[in-house]
């Protein structure tokens, strides 16, 4: 009778539908098959939870007890749980390591940046500095040119200026007549000495002296005479122009004119005559050595 109730009470799929409350029987039982772990589910939580045990040093084995068990689950979770924190902690500890790094990076690449700035502004004061030092020697070098060409200018004006300074009347001759010559070209002896040379050739005064005449003086042609210091007075004459004027001063090779033709002549050349104190003409060849230094 018992196995008849037993039957009697049993949900079929032909008598469900007509028992009072199958329905939420039904219903119950769907929510109780959703709410529980399937297999797989539990196949890998134990399986799990076996690693885990295994991990901390337990075995089936040594389960002696439903305690020992629950520890060793216990154990398993946290396991898993400190896994998981350990997980966590190393992935702030690398993002916290990589931020140092680009930290550093940035960082080194500061200092390598202010490095060279610093090199490039200490070349920079370098060739300032050369570049001033240069200009400073430039300028030093100048300074004592320019010292060095006054004081040459100052000793040759002193030079040029100084009354006793000879300089030759003329340069390219050859000598024609000499003084005290005779011949049918002169009214008388030869008053001095001729040095032929070709027209316009620069004839330059012999001494610092004072133009006293500048001026056509018959059979000499243009003719000018130089007043020196010491009294004597020096004639160039047949010149084919004046280069001063009366009142002049001139200085030793100075030009007074240029070889000419003018006056009583037959061919280019200075005549040239000395005359001491402004008196009666001497043989200029050996005033010019005695008196000047100059061998013509």
């Amino acid at each position: 009778m018992s196995q008849h109730r037993a039957a009697g009470n049993r949900v079929t799929p032909g008598n469900a539908a007509r028992k009072p409350g199958a329905g939420r029987s039904s219903a119950k039982h769907r929510v109780a098959r959703r709410n529980t772990p399937s297999s797989t589910q539990i196949v890998g939580l134990t399986a799990a939870l076996a690693a885990a045990a295994g991990a901390v040093g337990f075995s089936h084995s040594t389960l002696a007890s439903p305690t020992q068990a629950n520890s060793a689950v216990n154990l398993a979770a946290l396991s898993l749980d400190n896994g998981q924190l350990s997980g966590i902690t190393t992935a702030r500890i690398q993002a916290r390591q990589l931020a140092t790094r680009d930290s550093s990076r940035v960082q080194l690449a500061a200092n390598d940046t202010n490095k060279k700035q610093a090199a490039a502004a200490a070349l920079a004061k370098a060739r300032a500095a050369k570049l001033n030092a240069t200009q400073a020697l430039t300028a030093k070098r100048a300074s004592a040119l320019a010292l060095a060409k006054a004081k040459a200018d100052a000793a040759e004006k002193k030079l040029r200026e100084s009354a006793t300074r000879c300089e030759m009347m003329i340069s390219g001759y050859h000598i024609t007549a000499t003084f005290g010559q005779g011949g049918n070209r002169w009214a008388r002896n030869h008053t001095g000495t001729d040095f032929a040379a070709p027209i316009g050739t620069p004839i330059r005064s012999v001494m610092k002296g004072v133009v006293i005449f500048a001026d056509w003086a018959g059979p000499y042609g243009r003719q000018v005479q130089v007043r020196h210091a010491d009294g004597t007075v020096t004639w160039y004459n047949h010149m084919s122009k004046f280069s001063v004027s009366v009142g002049e001063t001139v200085y030793a090779g100075d030009q007074v004119g240029a070889v000419g033709v003018t006056g009583n002549t037959t061919g280019p050349h200075l005549h040239f005559e000395v005359h001491p104190d402004g008196g009666e003409a001497i043989d200029p060849m050996p005033w010019l050595r005695n008196h000047c230094g100059l061998n013509p």
